[in-house]
């Protein structure tokens, strides 16, 4: 008596065993195949995204830099808070108002957008860049920072 010997891959014997080894085979190809494709393409998407180019939030500093080249400054407060004290020279946008009023707005200009403390000003900030406001950024530190820095401020009670 003979012994048959194992060995570590099993040759299929009959040709039906034969075609689905090969099939099985195949199937593991096109499995790897597809993998390495879906991690080319998603490698490819993450590197060819668009970058950023500006910063969305910006300090306080930063901001009057860009109020001394002529940024528009939109604050995006209630009237009453606006006629208390404002930065000079902003244009007041409530924030529940801003979507229907974005036609007023310059798009070939940067705007900083401002709130008394940089809550509802960064919400403003969002809803501009989702309305292709590419050049819109956030004052951080609202108002209350803009006055501690001794910057510009108009109203009744600047």
């Amino acid at each position: 008596m003979s012994k048959k010997r194992k060995t570590s891959k099993s040759v299929p014997s009959s040709p039906t065993s034969n075609r689905r080894y090969k099939t099985r085979k195949q199937n593991r190809i096109w499995l790897w195949v597809g993998l390495g494709l879906a991690i080319a393409v998603l490698a490819a998407m993450i590197l060819l995204s668009p970058k950023t180019t500006q910063a969305t939030d910006i300090s306080v500093v930063q901001a009057y830099q860009k109020y001394q080249q002529d940024a528009f400054f939109l604050d995006v407060r209630s009237p009453a808070e606006w006629d208390q004290v404002h930065i000079a020279n902003s244009t007041l946008i409530p924030l529940d108002e801003l979507e229907s009023h974005l036609d007023e707005l310059p798009r070939d200009r940067d705007i900083v957008v401002v709130c008394l403390s940089g809550h509802r000003s960064k919400e403003g900030m969002t809803i501009l860049r989702q309305a292709g406001f590419s050049r819109a950024a956030c004052m951080t530190g609202g108002l209350t920072a803009w006055k501690a820095a001794g910057y510009p401020l108009e109203g009744s009670n600047p």
